[in-house]
């Protein structure tokens, strides 16, 4: 059973999280067992980690998806859109639903949010999952911030037909499920005459990029007590490798599994994989 729930997390702190007023969509599958937070990446949604969440939950997990602030089904703020702030979110999410000790899982983006988590809200986070994110260092890639921002700032989409996106996600995405490739499709709303629009806007996309660059996630790594799983998306030979290594490395307590070949969203592409890999880091911290 999935549960959608919009809850307002106010100004005041909530369990610490201190947080401007925003109503957050949450997607929760209840359970019995030590819950998981799932967390997804930049201009993504809750939607994605549907397939995972369904096998977290049939092994007895309360599970719950978190769509960020102009993501998915959440609100739509003039202001917040950096790493601080979504793990501030992410947060007080917890302390209104009254969980702690979690898995806290985040793709792409959502990894540099959950290491702030474990970092500055300790009490949320019993291990944490990187799924391909969480090690990324944009100043280290890009000569400056205006390269950087020219690479990353995304196509101008809105305005095309939402079935023209969805061929176009089959197409990229063959080995993807229906309901993965609808999920994607959620990234955008779509309109009564068949068109989308981004849900998160290019300029907000654009301050959450600036804040990676300026804020990124190693700097959180010392103070990070918890078991850590990363899981990669590798090229065969590729030398991202190293940097998922020397992250391993920096945070101690934290084991690899690599997905070689697998697309970036390795939990839309490989539920099933990503699902027995959260359940085994769950195994440890029982």
């Amino acid at each position: 059973m999935v549960v959608d729930d919009l809850l307002s997390i106010g100004g005041a702190s909530i369990e610490g999280a201190a947080v401007g007023s925003v109503s957050l969509h949450v997607r929760r599958r209840p359970g019995r067992q030590r819950p998981f937070l799932m967390v997804h990446g930049l201009s993504s949604n809750a939607r994605l980690w549907d397939e995972v969440a369904g096998i977290v939950t049939d092994a007895g997990h309360d599970v719950i998806a978190i769509d960020l602030r102009s993501h998915g089904e959440s609100e739509a703020p003039d202001e917040g859109y950096d790493t601080a702030t979504a793990a501030d979110d992410v947060a007080a999410i917890a302390g209104a639903l009254g969980v702690s000790g979690c898995i806290v899982a985040g793709q792409s983006w959502g990894g540099d949010v959950v290491i702030q988590v474990a970092a500055r809200h300790p009490y949320v986070v019993a291990a944490l999952a990187l799924i391909d994110g969480g090690w990324s260092d944009l100043s280290a890639s890009f000569p400056t911030w205006e390269a950087c921002a020219s690479a990353l700032r995304p196509p101008e989409i809105d305005g095309t037909s939402a079935d023209a996106m969805r061929d176009y996600f089959r197409s990229s995405h063959a080995d993807w499920s229906a309901a993965a490739i609808e999920a994607t499709l959620a990234n955008m709303a779509v309109a009564p005459d068949g068109t989308v629009s981004r849900r998160l806007s290019i300029p907000h996309h654009m301050q959450i990029v600036r804040s990676m660059w300026d804020d990124p996630p190693q700097r959180y790594y010392s103070e990070v007590h918890v078991p850590v799983l990363l899981m990669p998306a590798l090229a065969p030979n590729s030398g991202r490798r190293e940097r998922v290594m020397a992250a391993a490395d920096a945070l101690g307590d934290a084991t690899v599994r690599e997905y070689v070949g697998a697309d970036h969203d390795i939990h839309a592409q490989h539920p099933r994989e990503v699902a027995a890999d959260l359940l085994a880091l769950a195994g440890k911290v029982a």
